[in-house]
């Protein structure tokens, strides 16, 4: 019972700091580049994973490397990338809320590209549920929000698919999962490089002496990027991946709030709608799922 209480208290750390990640990407693009935010996140979540665990992982084969290049392209330049611009044009709940059909997406890329799995119709219909939300959420009619960013994080979604494919294929390596992460990390570092450094004329220095700019990139490169791996991971492994993963179904619901409160975002009845409906079709797709990992469970018992 003991670590049944502290694998909800990591999962209930986890959302929230993943679900306040938007409001702080929101306030560093004020005085940073959405390339200057995620390049000092990533490199700020590297060194505090090799503080961890020094040891980085040795050449094993080009095969693998190109796995973990291509993680990083997607999960760690391309998706967050893309999140961080759309932010510039769009509603921070906006961008919290469309990202939250990445597992359909996912689903999707494995049936029809892998030839994985079965869309089953509870599924498909979650998915229309959750597409019809995302679209009154994003023509809410208010001059607060831009077709631009909210198309810019749907298409994000297509790229934390792809990512979410690779590492499926990458943790059949055996390695640890922090080894992984740093390799990704190191990758998705050196590919947004180049970018990063024709982004900027020069590093303006003075913005690091503002106590918000130090203290929202801390928090989102040891926070949201060590921190949240590890309180992640030890939620799932206390409560199982099901029951985990009810945690994340919050994570847009909570990204609303705090936009509300801390950014002064306006919530449409338009917009509330589409934020019901698409949590109702992101729990109605993965309801099977439930069910059946209920009856597996009472099997074992």
């Amino acid at each position: 019972m003991e670590n049944d209480v502290k694998g909800h208290i990591a999962a209930i750390i986890t959302v929230i700091i993943w679900a306040s990640t938007f409001i702080s990407t929101k306030v560093l693009l004020g005085d940073f580049l959405p390339i200057e935010i995620l390049f000092i996140r990533f490199l700020l979540g590297l060194v505090v994973l090799l503080l961890v665990s020094p040891k980085i992982l040795p050449f094993s084969s080009w095969k693998q490397e190109g796995y973990f290049a291509l993680a990083g392209l997607f999960g760690v330049f391309l998706y967050y990338y893309l999140e961080n611009v759309a932010l510039t044009y769009t509603l921070a709940m906006n961008v919290g809320i469309i990202g939250s059909i990445s597992p359909f997406v996912t689903a999707l890329f494995s049936r029809f590209l892998l030839k994985e799995g079965k869309l089953k119709p509870l599924f498909i219909l979650g998915f229309i549920f959750s597409i019809v939300g995302i679209c009154f959420i994003s023509l809410t009619g208010t001059l607060n929000v831009n077709p631009v960013g909210d198309g810019l994080a749907f298409l994000a979604t297509f790229f934390w698919a792809g990512y979410s494919l690779v590492v499926k294929k990458v943790s059949q390596f055996g390695y640890s999962t922090i080894a992984v992460t740093q390799r990704i990390f190191i990758y998705g570092l050196a590919i947004m490089a180049p970018v990063f450094l024709y982004s900027i004329d020069g590093f303006d220095w003075t913005r690091l002496s503002e106590v918000k700019n130090v203290g929202n990139l801390l928090f989102l490169g040891i926070g949201a990027s060590a921190l949240c791996f590890v309180t992640w991971n030890f939620s799932v492994r206390q409560l199982g991946a099901v029951r985990a993963a009810i945690y994340i179904y919050s994570i847009p619901m909570l990204t609303t709030i705090a936009s509300v409160i801390l950014l002064g975002e306006e919530l449409t009845v338009q917009a509330g709608i589409g934020i019901l409906l698409t949590l109702f079709g992101l729990f109605l797709s993965e309801w099977p799922n439930i069910i059946a990992q209920k009856r597996i469970k009472n099997k074992s018992r």
